[in-house]
């Protein structure tokens, strides 16, 4: 069995029984565990210069090797065109997209170093797996230093189409990058779409969509690769059991009798523009403006853990929402009752369990996503006897396999009310029949799917 390499901007925590991690680091660890390898990336510090030799330490057959950033490095490459540019951009919010050679620059340099630093690791039998949009130049990086093992990469985000990607002075070069991998995988058809008619349409490159592993053989920028969807999933029995534990925890109890009895409806969201907090906020506002009988007799909770705290957009959207909240419950509130609880605080995964399975409704609305597991982890955390349901927005990954949640366009404030009044009055028959459906794709694609297909696929692909 080959060795498996996985590179990703940064690297969960080695100490294993601290970990708060999601999907990702789940999947990675069991990976990593079954044939032995290598986790490389950023340590999350940052220093006045570039660590010049990773940091490696060894935990049985897994080896993390990470690196310090220097100032410079990371404000160019992190905060600069990974997250000022390519975030906004492939979450088609091109108003806030920042083009800036320097950070560029940046962003290529520390690819480079990335290159630099993992190639003497590596082995010549060796799989390599990149993760998400900070590293995409890294393929190519390790193929101008003679690096010929397979190499893999997977977009977290969503991936835009070939008219907004142009928005990118450097779209070209951009996609030559990713065609340096001999396998690039997306969470959805749509995203895998958007990649396949820029290669056809943009690159002039040769696409052949007949069945090769689930997808597409591409032959661009003198590569051949293969290009597929991956939706990426949970931990689902994990989750079953640990929101069944959990709904009887201290922390649980204390959300239930603070309801007193009202219905809860719930969002969980990294602080930040793409998950459309503010349309949600006006969307429950509309709720009981359109649907009075709800007011006193459902709470609203939405957990934002900030993010980014010193980028302005983000300490903008962040004023904003508290506006918002305080706006709407000073209308709305009651001696007695709050609608809006609002949290800028993060909780771990066994209390966030115990606060789904409390919950009558999931609201998850981003306006444009490339997954969305919150979705997935509200629908595994039910009671199967008495589910809640899920308010799903159109524009998340998620969407295009959960099916039987009640699905929202979140620029329609009007339409997410409707679909919370229809989710508050929706007979437990039909809630039951909805989260049975929703529960069989879960256990049909959880995250050791999800893995098992991709490693399957890289192993496959097209290798040169």
């Amino acid at each position: 069995m080959s060795r498996l390499v996985v590179v990703s901007n940064r690297v969960a925590p080695i100490d294993e029984g601290k970990q708060t991690a999601g999907g990702l680091a789940v999947a990675v660890l069991a990976a990593l565990k079954k044939s032995g390898g290598i986790w490389f990336g950023w340590s999350g510090t940052v220093v006045e210069e570039s660590q010049s030799e990773p940091t490696r330490t060894e935990a049985g057959r897994l080896t993390y090797a990470t690196l310090d950033l220097g100032r410079r490095d990371f404000e160019e490459y992190y905060n600069g065109f990974a997250n000022q540019t390519l975030w906004p951009l492939f979450h088609y919010r091109l108003g806030l997209v920042s083009v800036d050679r320097r950070t560029r620059e940046g962003y290529q340099r520390v690819n480079g170093i990335f290159a630099d630093r993992l190639a003497p690791l590596l082995r010549p039998d060796d799989m390599v797996w990149v993760h998400d949009y900070h590293l995409i130049p890294l393929g190519e990086e390790l193929r101008n230093r003679g690096c010929g093992q397979r190499l893999g990469f997977f977009l977290h985000t969503p991936f835009p189409a070939p008219e907004v990607l142009k928005v990118l002075p450097n779209h070209a070069d951009l996609i030559r990058e990713l065609c340096a991998y001999d396998l690039v995988g997306f969470h959805t058809e749509v995203d895998l779409r958007c990649f396949v008619n820029y290669i056809r349409y943009e690159a002039h490159g040769e696409v052949d969509e007949r069945s090769h592993e689930g997808g597409t053989r591409i032959r661009a920028f003198g590569r051949t690769l293969l290009a597929c969807a991956f939706p990426i999933s949970i931990d689902t029995a994990n989750l079953e059991s640990l929101a069944h534990t959990a709904a009887r925890s201290r922390h649980a109890e204390r959300l239930r009798e603070s309801l007193v009895g009202r219905r809860l409806i719930i969002g969980v969201d990294r602080l930040d523009y793409s998950k459309g907090l503010p349309k949600r906020f006006e969307a429950f506002q509309q709720l009981l403006e359109t649907y009075p009988e709800h007011a006193n007799r459902v709470s609203f909770l939405q957990i934002a853990p900030p993010s980014r705290e010193d980028v302005p957009e983000y300490i903008a959207i962040r004023r904003e929402l508290s506006e918002l909240s305080g706006r709407i419950n000073g209308r709305f509130a009651e001696f007695d009752w709050v609608p809006i609880r609002y949290l800028n605080k993060s909780f771990g995964r066994r209390i966030l369990a115990g606060f789904y399975r409390q919950a009558h409704i999931g609201l998850v609305t981003p306006l444009r996503d490339g997954m969305n597991l919150v979705a997935k982890e509200y629908v595994a955390c039910q009671d199967p006897e008495n589910p809640g349901v899920l308010v799903l927005s159109e524009f998340a990954g998620a969407a295009l396999e959960l099916t039987e949640a009640l699905i929202v366009n979140p620029y329609d404030t009007e339409g997410v009310a409707d679909a919370l009044q229809r989710g508050l009055t929706m007979p437990l028959e039909e809630r039951k029949e909805r989260h049975a459906a929703l529960m069989r794709t879960l256990r049909r694609n959880d995250i050791t799917a999800w893995r098992e297909s991709y490693v399957n696929a890289l192993t496959r692909a097209p290798y040169s």
